[in-house]
């Protein structure tokens, strides 16, 4: 096991699994939040993995999940009324996320896996901004 795999298992771990829990037995709000902050956690998973085991294909896991992840919060929050703010989201969007894209592009180097990475980390960060500052108004 490499650095690349150890961080994407603290990431699982640490990170993934409780959000998971949280959206198994949380309040629909709750879970809303979760779900959103599952997005912030797996696709720096996706990205550590594929440096890990040398696929560049995860990448495009993360890619789809950075444009979808943020929708389907949309989609979630259309049916609840509102759309919650989390600064949890926020600070581990502007964190975790530039924590992990910057050293990988620094070993990708300048070239077309770099620029893809650039574009997820900005799709990430961008969504879950937008969907976690949203309004926390109730009924």
């Amino acid at each position: 096991m490499n650095g690349w795999l150890l961080a994407a298992a603290v990431l699982l771990v640490a990170g993934l699994a409780p959000v998971l829990w949280t959206m198994a037995v949380g309040e629909p709000r709750t879970r809303l939040v979760a779900q959103n902050l599952s997005t912030v956690l797996a696709c720096p998973v996706f990205l550590l993995a594929a440096q890990g085991f040398g696929r560049p294909s995860y990448t495009d896991l993360a890619l789809v999940l950075a444009m979808l992840g943020p929708a389907g919060t949309l989609v979630y929050a259309r049916f609840l009324g509102v759309l919650p703010r989390s600064r949890v989201v926020l600070g581990t969007a502007w964190t975790v996320v530039p924590a992990t894209v910057l050293p990988l592009c620094v070993v990708a180097g300048p070239g077309r896996a770099m620029a893809k990475l650039l574009v997820i980390g900005v799709l990430v960060v961008a969504g879950n901004t937008v969907t976690s500052a949203g309004t926390d108004r109730h009924g």
